[in-house]
């Protein structure tokens, strides 16, 4: 076997190991996330999205469709009890949020291309959920549409971009330390750019500062605050 040859077999089996991984960990995080209480009785905040846009940022946008998929697929066969309607719901919001911000991130390089590429992702993932709980959710729960239609914008609107807004500041947070801890076990390839730029003061409290705001926002809706 070629030194070439060897080297692409070794990078994708280190790929299909952080893939598995990463599956795991989103499965777990989505299992820890059942203890948060669900808004209106159904519409639960989850955090999955953070692990696959930690894969795809790393690993490219393929990893992030291949992970919107395997993870609500194996969530459906293990924790999850919505039916196929619900993991087709799972998909959508999670592919729209994660292959938005991956794909955009892939063309921008950087820390203003993740800002961008996670805000884009909370934006098409509100309106393609919007559209989806419209289009879906009475044939789920049995809600008359023009019930539904009613909770477009004072519920679904507001909470898809509180959702959106808590995975892009926990991907934003978490992403350099997690991609680092994956480097040093050597599951992920050395950055680009050598070690890359350093975590900002300024960039940690930006990003500190848009997690409390959504946090606050989220308690609104839960009407604990």
């Amino acid at each position: 076997m070629s030194q070439s040859a060897n080297r692409n077999w070794l990078n994708n089996i280190r790929t299909m190991v952080t893939l598995a991984m990463l599956t795991a960990v989103g499965l777990v995080v989505t299992y820890l996330c059942k203890a948060i209480p669900s808004v209106n009785g159904f519409l639960d905040f989850e955090f999955k999205s953070v692990v696959i846009c930690i894969g795809g940022f790393t690993l490219g946008p393929a990893a992030a469709i291949v992970l919107s998929i395997l993870i609500p697929v194996v969530e459906f066969f293990s924790i999850s009890g919505t039916g196929p309607i619900g993991l087709i719901m799972n998909i959508a919001s999670t592919a729209s949020f994660c292959c938005t911000a991956c794909y955009i991130y892939k063309r921008d390089h950087s820390k203003r291309g993740a800002v961008i590429g996670l805000a884009a992702a909370t934006v098409v993932m509100t309106v393609v959920m919007v559209l989806w709980n419209y289009l879906i959710t009475p044939l789920y729960q049995g809600t008359p549409r023009e019930v539904i239609a009613g909770m477009l914008l004072p519920l679904f609107m507001p909470f898809n971009l509180v959702k959106g807004g808590l995975n892009m500041a926990a991907t934003l947070l978490l992403y350099k330390p997690v991609v680092t801890a994956l480097r040093r076990a050597g599951l992920v390839p050395p950055s680009r750019g050598g070690q890359g730029k350093k975590f900002s003061g300024g960039f940690l409290l930006f990003t500190l500062a848009l997690l409390i705001t959504f946090v606050l926002f989220a308690l609104v809706l839960l009407k604990i605050i």
